[in-house]
């Protein structure tokens, strides 16, 4: 085989986004042989297994890792030529993937699949967890767009900025120190809740209190915030968290949150992120700037 037509180019990104030759099919509109084949006329093209097996999962070989931001990017330009005139979204059939924290997820991705359904019901989302060290390996990832937080980006990515804000103290409506100011002293008579997922929330916290000579006990962690919520509402715990988290947690949960008692508290700024390769695609270009209005009016909601 000394070429590739553009359909088991497509073929091949579709099985290195979806790491599994049956969902791959099923997106495909194919049969699992006719994929299967496709996959075995690929790995004989590149001399490479491509997708490696490993209990009930595949990886992507180190080749398939090198290929997939290349061939992502090729096929961005034929559609391009192929779109001709403006983008119209309803006429798009395209499959993206979008990485935040469950938080986005649960409280925020809702309205942005609501209008997806009425303005481009042709476009679909995979969710992913983020994970921050995803931030500098976004080239070689299927992943289209990553909401979160960070002082720097890479030179390679392109951002919207989204907003800032500073992490609370987040704790039950009923809490014993729901009503009064708090201090460090009063906070470390209580053990805390910490999420151990989607990029560092509270660090700070902890340097500041070895400075002191103090320390706090971490009792409970959950990668969920969902979690993190039902647990604040039912013990005498405390989670340092974002002032927009913990302000979306008050709509759903019986949960209250206290200004922290330090005098330099940190900024988080939150960016829309994506990889310099998807820049000129029209299609990429609609769905974030939706996305990032979204987000800049849900994670800001004022009171």
């Amino acid at each position: 085989m000394n070429r590739l037509n553009l359909n088991l180019l497509r073929a091949l990104v579709i099985m290195l986004e979806e790491r599994n030759v049956t969902r791959a099919a099923d997106r495909l509109c194919l049969t699992q042989s006719a994929m299967s084949r496709q996959l075995g006329q690929l790995r004989d093209h590149f001399s490479d297994p491509l997708l490696i097996r490993e209990g009930s999962e595949n990886l992507l070989s180190a080749k398939a890792k090198q290929l997939l931001p290349k061939i992502q990017a090729i096929l961005v330009e034929i559609e391009a030529l192929n779109e001709g005139g403006q983008f119209d979204p309803l006429q798009c059939q395209r499959r993206f993937s979008f990485a935040s924290t469950d938080h986005v997820a649960q409280f925020i991705f809702p309205r942005v699949l609501e209008q997806l359904n009425a303005r481009a019901p042709g476009i679909d989302i995979g969710f992913e967890m983020w994970r921050p060290d995803w931030l500098y390996q976004m080239g070689q990832l299927p992943l289209d767009l990553a909401s979160t937080t960070a002082d720097q980006l890479p030179d390679n990515l392109q951002s919207v900025y989204i907003g800032e804000d500073s992490p609370v103290c987040l704790m039950a409506a009923d809490h014993p120190l729901a009503n009064a100011p708090l201090s460090l002293e009063s906070m470390l008579e209580y053990s805390f809740l910490r999420l151990n997922s989607g990029g560092d929330k509270d660090s700070f916290f902890d340097r500041e209190l070895e400075g002191l000579g103090l320390k706090r006990r971490i009792q409970f962690e959950v990668p969920f915030f969902s979690a993190a919520f039902q647990v604040l509402v039912n013990n005498p715990l405390l989670m340092i968290l974002p002032y927009h988290i913990a302000q979306n947690a008050l709509r759903h949960f019986r949960l209250t949150y206290q200004p922290l008692p330090l005098n330099n508290i940190p900024k988080n700024q939150y960016h829309l992120c994506w990889h310099a390769m998807h820049d000129q695609d029209p299609a990429h270009t609609w769905l974030r700037e939706m996305i990032a209005d979204l987000l800049k009016e849900d994670m800001f909601l004022e009171d």
